[in-house]
């Protein structure tokens, strides 16, 4: 091959030579595929189909001139004489499109092409001549034309037909609604699916839902509107669908994934699958909600499940966490047990007294919900049976029965009561009135076990003091010295504060007739009121619907909320 000359050699005999500068590409079916790739390298990055040239060899020119200019029968002669696959095919198209059945079929047996074969003799059924032109515009790629045919011979059928083959589904919707007569419901659904399916392939999932919606694709019509965020969408389509479903799974777990835990349990109990609803609320930390279905469905694995991950939370000290977790489950009293260790601590940190007392009176309030529970729980049991009284009992019973820790379940708000004590009498003291100050501090004698002995009687000593009240400062002093928690050096300090009071003033109390008459602690015990720290000798006194504490109804009608457990005044 000189430079820009191209020859075809056919055995030994060159063909005339072809004027081209292009590099050879590829060689088949008697064409030449060449590239000038001089003019792509001048500019790489902007290459131009142009640059790709096709040449056809002299005998494929020789074919398609005799085809177009003598006829059939002498091409068909010349292809004969000078046998290729590539011929024969072209022999085979041009009698086609003069309807010469014969010598195509005879053509495309030459060139093995079992497809035309099968073709022709699908043409060699038809009956109309038109009907087979059309079919034949349709073999050769011109879509246009074999829809106009197919129109014209008022076979619109034929014409969706071709359209659905091509997947030109705009086009067959179109048709479908240009029609006359009424169109497949069935083949319309079909039509808006492919074209919703179209616009979802490209991510354009509001134009797909309008397509969805018509041809009421819910599975896909579901798969967009969770692509869009449609959740509300989402949930009327889960509404929608009649039970057990096979796509009610499917939407459960699209709620599952964005934390729609109420959305996502309705679907999985509408497809009959309880535990899928447990384990999704159990994912999503809803335990209370758990804790029901699982009781609605008599199902028993998820007490350990429970308190696996209670175990779990108590290991990383999410203590508040765990709580939250069991209150939630309606276990208030694992949740008040944490409750009362929390306070418990917090207390042997010296932390403000009006937090502990906060932490108390929390603790104290979940065991209540928990007292509530089981007088519910027994109420369910004997309901119609007994009166509310025996089922109150019934459910003390129970709570007796079951209780291992008689501190929590009798003896509730013992520590809030310790603590309100203390703030109420320094908040006393501090406001000048001291009498009342001591006798608040006086109460505090009773709850050693919560607040430090050192505390109580170093409060009780200043109050009584303050007051003049030396008997008692006296007896409080006595108490701080044989203290065995103190160290020998702050011991001494107390002795020498006792003697440098005590030889200023006889330790007598002035108001020694009101003192003795202060009851000690017992069962006999006057109630205390939680705003002044006086006992009530009162028939009528006030009372505390939450925590059962009772208050002077002259001192209450100042609050608007119980002054020991903060709730409202009913």
């Amino acid at each position: 091959m000189e430079k820009t000359r191209m020859y075809v050699f056919r055995n030994l005999d060159p063909e005339e030579p072809i004027q081209t500068s292009g590099y050879i590409c590829n060689f088949e079916d008697l064409e030449i595929k060449s590239v000038l790739l001089d003019e792509i390298l001048k500019d790489p990055e902007h290459p131009n189909k142009d640059y790709v040239i096709n040449f056809e060899i002299r005998s494929l020119r020789d074919s398609r001139a005799l085809i177009e200019k003598v006829g059939i029968e002498e091409a068909s002669q010349f292809i004969e004489d000078n046998p290729h696959p590539r011929l024969w095919r072209l022999l085979a198209e041009a009698a086609l499109e003069k309807l010469d059945l014969k010598t195509a079929e005879q053509a495309f047996v030459r060139c093995k092409d079992y497809q035309g074969i099968q073709f022709v003799k699908r043409l060699g059924n038809l009956q109309s001549e038109s009907m087979k032109t059309a079919e034949i515009a349709a073999y050769f790629g011109r879509f246009e034309e074999a829809e106009r045919m197919y129109l014209d011979m008022d076979r619109r059928d034929l014409a969706i037909s071709l359209r659905i083959k091509l997947g030109d589904w705009f086009r067959v919707l179109q048709l479908l609604k240009t029609g006359s007569g009424d169109a497949d419901d069935t083949l319309l659904e079909q039509a808006y699916n492919a074209i919703g399916d179209y616009f979802a392939d490209r991510q354009k999932w509001v134009n797909a839902v309008q397509y969805y919606i018509q041809g009421q694709n819910q599975e896909r019509l579901a798969e967009c509107c969770y692509m869009l965020e449609d959740y509300e969408g989402l949930e009327k389509i889960a509404n929608s669908l009649p039970e057990n479903n096979k796509l009610l799974p499917d939407i459960a777990h699209m709620f599952v994934t964005v934390g729609m835990c109420e959305q996502a349990v309705g679907a999985y109990l509408k497809c009959n699958q309880p535990k899928a609803a447990v384990d999704t609320c159990v994912h999503l930390n809803q335990w209370n909600k758990a804790i029901e279905l699982a009781k609605n469905h008599n199902m028993k694995e998820i007490g350990p499940l429970l308190a696996k991950y209670a175990s779990h939370l108590l290991e990383k000290n999410k203590i508040l966490d765990a709580i939250e977790l069991y209150r939630k489950a309606h276990n208030f009293l694992d949740a008040a047990r944490l409750m009362f260790k929390v306070a418990d601590d917090e207390a042997k940190k010296k932390t403000k007294p009006l937090r502990v007392k906060k932490l108390y009176v929390l603790a104290a309030l979940l065991v209540e919900d928990y007292h509530e529970q089981m007088k519910n729980t027994q109420r369910g049991k004997i309901k119609g049976k007994k009166s509310e009284a025996t089922s109150s009992l019934a459910g003390l019973l129970e709570e007796d029965a079951s209780s291992s820790d008689n501190r929590i379940i009798d003896l509730p708000w013992r520590g809030a009561e310790a603590y309100h004590f203390f703030l109420l009498a320094q908040r006393q003291l501090y406001e000048g009135y001291v009498d009342a100050a001591m006798r608040t501090a006086l109460h505090l004698r009773d709850y050693e076990d919560i607040i430090p002995p050192v505390e109580i009687y170093c409060l009780l000593a200043l109050c009584a003091c303050t007051n003049r009240a030396f008997g008692t400062c006296s007896k409080a002093f006595i108490h701080l010295e044989s203290l065995e928690s103190i160290s020998p050096d702050q011991r001494q300090l107390y002795e020498d504060l006792a003697l440098e009071i005590f030889t200023r003033h006889s330790p007598k109390d002035n108001k020694k007739s009101d003192l003795d008459s202060f009851p000690e602690s017992g069962e006999g015990k006057l109630p205390t009121c939680i705003v002044t720290g006086r006992q009530i000798t009162d028939y009528q006194f006030w009372m505390c619907s939450t925590c059962k504490h009772s208050a002077q109804e002259q001192q209450i009608n100042k609050f608007s909320f119980c002054p020991l457990c903060h709730s409202p005044l009913v």
